[in-house]
């Protein structure tokens, strides 16, 4: 997709910040969800719209540096089993 779309050239930082940018997105859709108060002026689409595109950046950012995401995801799971949980 990056290289359909022209983002191939940019840095891994640049794609990082655009994640943060679009975890921002998903807050205001879940704000805009709930009935919560929102920016008048603000565009904001639906919760998996916003969900869909932070996973977009995500797996932009594992491809460049190499990760496999199920591997790592089976991985921190494997630690996160041996931890104590407990409820807020």
């Amino acid at each position: 997709m990056e290289i359909e779309r022209g983002f191939s050239e940019r840095p891994v930082i640049e794609q990082c910040l655009q994640l943060g940018e679009e975890v921002g997105e998903v807050f205001k859709a879940v704000r805009k969800s709930e009935k919560m108060r929102l920016d008048p002026n603000s565009a904001v689409g639906d919760v998996g719209e916003e969900l869909a595109d932070v996973l977009i950046y995500l797996c932009a950012i594992a491809n460049r540096l190499g990760i496999d995401l199920a591997d790592a995801l089976r991985t921190k799971e494997t630690v996160n089993e041996t931890r104590t949980w407990v409820p807020a």
